[in-house]
């Protein structure tokens, strides 16, 4: 099958088992990508409300069993929130929830435990989420059609854990995968040449950042506030309570500043420094990351893995700090549009972001880890700031609010533009290199179902019997 034709069918499965995925997580539950196909559709079977069923178990994976209304829910999930449901067959939505379960069901006979205080922090995560978009409780669970609000609970528990279980095993079977630059150069010669990939017109950003200086008074200030809360907790209040009322890390404060990280997690090295050298039940003295001052404690240390919670405060920035900053910023542009230093020369002795100041300040797409950014699929707020700069010319001075690092001032140029373009191995090496690694993990997740389907026990009843399934569910 010629390459371009491989893609768009991959590309096209993604989307599909995403669609699938998001309705049998219901309610937004992260994780992590089906990239096989479940099944190949049949015309029989498909969702239909004219007759009454009666519900009964349709399939076994191992511990687990999959009722006939549970297809019948996830297309009302699917209808609630406002998608299509007749292109989506119940041989199909099947497939997927035997996955799903065979997945779960892997996962717990590798010794794979998701604690169940992980999964209510994250369940309570999704309700606050929910009963914001909605406006009540009451509201969220009409919505869901579901009885009473205990109901909706346990539900959503189930779901949450199963997810989290699914998602794991998908893991620990993709992150064993890894490609060679002999392997991505294979993969590439492999296409013809008439079915090479076409890249989209690109551009390469610099920036330099001045931020404002932060007082000595200030930092000592958050220092001992973190030092007060340490003493809090050692005297028996809530270290998680804490989190959630003092915290500055909006993606940890909901949960009570909980994370799960291991050598590999891309956190700064401050931070997992402290993490892996502390004991369980330990909490640190307060510690500086670009990000600000924390304080962590360990909850539980499992082989390579580390749970923990941590409070971050952000010290605060005066309104003469920043105005000095923006003057600092001012000053460095007319220098640079002068002639006195170049961009590359100024970001490198000048900016205040270490992250892109040994590269000239040119930025590196999170996405793709290259330098290059797609203009279709570049972060509008960056779009906004580029689009129209002509060569060499340079944005005026930016406020940048982040909420993770707080306040600064940037300018921003365009160092280089590409045009949409076939993909060549020399320049687009980390694009191809990601296309050859998804088909070496689509080949190792086959391989996976294939193993594991043929010693687990599984049995699918009745009419589902008929459905003509990519795996070999039926093993026959």
């Amino acid at each position: 099958m010629p390459l371009k034709i491989k893609i768009m069918k991959y590309t096209n499965s993604k989307i599909t088992l995403t669609i699938i995925a998001l309705i049998c997580s219901v309610f937004f539950t992260h994780s992590q990508e089906i990239i096989k196909d479940s099944v190949k559709t049949k015309p029989t079977l498909v969702a239909s409300s004219k007759k009454q069923k009666i519900d009964g178990v349709i399939a076994t994976v191992g511990d687990y069993i999959i009722l006939d209304s549970d297809i019948d829910k996830t297309y009302l999930e699917m209808s609630s929130q406002g998608n299509s449901i007749k292109d989506i067959t119940r041989c199909q939505m099947l497939g997927k929830l035997l996955e799903d379960k065979l997945y779960a069901h892997q996962a717990i006979q590798d010794s794979i435990v998701i604690r169940d205080e992980e999964v209510k922090e994250k369940m309570n995560e999704q309700l606050n989420y929910m009963v914001e978009q909605l406006g009540s409780m009451e509201k969220v669970i009409s919505y869901f059609k579901k009885s009473n609000e205990e109901e909706f609970r346990n539900e959503l528990f189930e779901i949450i854990k199963m997810n989290k279980l699914t998602g794991e095993m998908q893991k620990k079977i993709i992150d064993a995968v890894e490609i060679t630059p002999e392997e991505t150069r294979t993969f590439f010669k492999s296409i013809p040449a008439a079915d090479l990939p076409v890249f989209g017109a690109e551009m390469e950003v610099a920036q330099i950042v001045i931020a404002p200086v932060i007082s000595q008074e200030e930092k000592q200030r958050v220092i001992t506030r973190l030092r007060e809360i340490k003493g809090e907790v050692l005297s028996g209040a809530s270290f998680k309570t804490r989190a959630v009322i003092y915290s500055d890390d909006k993606g940890s404060a909901s949960s009570g500043g909980y994370y799960k990280i291991n050598r590999k997690t891309q956190f700064v090295k401050e931070f997992k420094d402290v993490a892996f050298s502390l004991q369980e039940g330990e909490i640190s003295e307060p510690f500086e990351t670009e990000y600000g001052y924390h304080i962590i404690m360990v909850e539980r240390i499992k082989g390579q893995e580390v749970e923990l919670r941590h409070i971050l405060m952000m010290p605060k920035v005066s309104d003469k700090a920043l105005k000095e900053a923006k003057e600092k910023i001012i000053t460095i542009k007319k220098k640079i549009e002068s002639g006195e230093i170049t961009f590359s020369e100024a970001a490198r002795t000048l900016s205040d972001e270490k992250e892109t100041r040994a590269n000239g300040g040119v930025l590196i797409n999170p996405k793709t880890q290259d330098t290059h950014f797609e203009l279709t699929k570049m972060d509008p707020s960056l779009y906004s700031e580029v689009s129209n700069l002509k060569e060499n010319a340079i944005t005026s001075p930016i406020l940048d609010d982040d909420p993770r690092t707080g306040k600064k001032y940037k300018i921003i140029t365009v160092t280089n533009r590409i045009n949409e373009h076939t993909a060549d191995y020399a320049k687009d090496y980390i694009k191809i290199k990601d296309l050859a690694l998804k088909e070496k993990q689509i080949k190792a997740i086959a391989k996976w179902s294939d193993e594991k389907i043929k010693e687990t026990y599984i049995k699918i009843n009745g009419e589902y019997q008929d459905c003509l399934f990519t795996n070999n569910w039926l093993k026959k």
